[in-house]
């Protein structure tokens, strides 16, 4: 189990998953990695987006998915960061929406931050839906199952502020822009990026992120071939504010760790004072020239 995190530096446990349509299967496998995290020292351990459930079939999806308040696995994994004390951060959960201004035709894909006495600290639903076609023929609309956040979140840990966001959040650097303008120290990624899209972008997209944000990136992954046939790129990723990547992970279910060091954050602050650089500006129109004078 972990030892006492001191105010200087803590440990970061970052859990891969390869979740299916078998939500108890799915619970167990990260109850499983969850608990080597915390016996190799992590104090703060994260997992992936759908953490409970990987589904495409929206019939499927909306048969298994749970309210909140009811949510199974939600109310294990409080117990588990209770039970471990540990600061457990569920990089999202498929969550059937409810309450006031709900639409019963859409889900929530929400992440939740638990403390070490099981008790749910901050709420964020992804907030950038991912509806693409991609070149090899793979189509998502995300947004046909699932509707959008509108807030961002600035999650309190004993160590400083986690900004809170969920994959295709990463390709939205204002985003993360305004997290470390709000007091975020450390920015979270949890994801389920495509093979295809994680080839060419995922290492390249996190350590910019770290570097524009100057905070350190957690950002725990799926990987491997799921059930419905989707595949995913894995390589969960720790990253320092100087960009430099301290831990990854490969494409199976996996359990990454690297320990991290607060003072780096003000250094590299104030190396590259870039957030406190930042003026606003307007975008001029173009010299009128002619066509002539373009050639030339």
């Amino acid at each position: 189990m972990a030892s006492p995190a001191s105010p200087a530096s803590f440990r970061v446990g970052l859990v891969q998953m390869c979740s299916g349509r078998d939500q108890a299967r799915n619970v167990r496998d990260a109850t499983a990695l969850i608990r080597e995290a915390a016996n190799g020292g992590a104090h703060y351990i994260q997992t992936p987006e759908v953490t409970n459930l990987m589904e495409l079939d929206r019939e499927r999806l909306f048969a298994a998915a749970e309210p909140e308040s009811t949510s199974t696995a939600l109310q294990h994994f409080r117990a588990l960061a209770r039970e471990l004390s540990v600061w457990l951060h569920l990089g999202s959960l498929v969550i059937k929406a409810t309450g006031e201004g709900s639409n019963d035709q859409k889900l929530a894909n929400r992440g939740f931050v638990i403390s070490p006495v099981g008790e749910i600290v901050a709420r964020y639903d992804k907030i950038h839906m991912f509806d693409v076609d991609l070149p090899n023929g793979e189509v998502y609309r995300e947004s046909t199952n699932y509707a959008p956040g509108d807030r961002a979140v600035v999650a309190p840990l004993p160590w400083g502020g986690l900004g809170l966001s969920i994959c295709y959040d990463l390709r939205f650097p204002h985003l993360y822009r305004a997290l470390a303008k709000a007091g975020a120290s450390f920015l979270a990624v949890p994801a389920a990026f495509t093979r295809l899209t994680g080839e060419a972008h995922w290492v390249a997209l996190l350590r910019a992120r770290a570097i524009e944000a100057q905070c350190y990136v957690f950002a725990a992954a799926q990987g491997g071939l799921h059930e419905h046939g989707r595949e995913t790129y894995g390589h969960s990723l720790i990253v320092s504010p100087w960009g430099q990547v301290l831990a990854e992970g490969g494409v199976h279910p996996s359990v990454i760790l690297a320990d991290v060091d607060l003072a780096l954050i003000a250094d590299v602050r104030s190396r590259v004072p870039s957030l406190r650089h930042d003026r606003s500006f307007e975008i001029a129109p173009a010299e009128r020239v002619s066509a002539e004078e373009i050639a030339s």
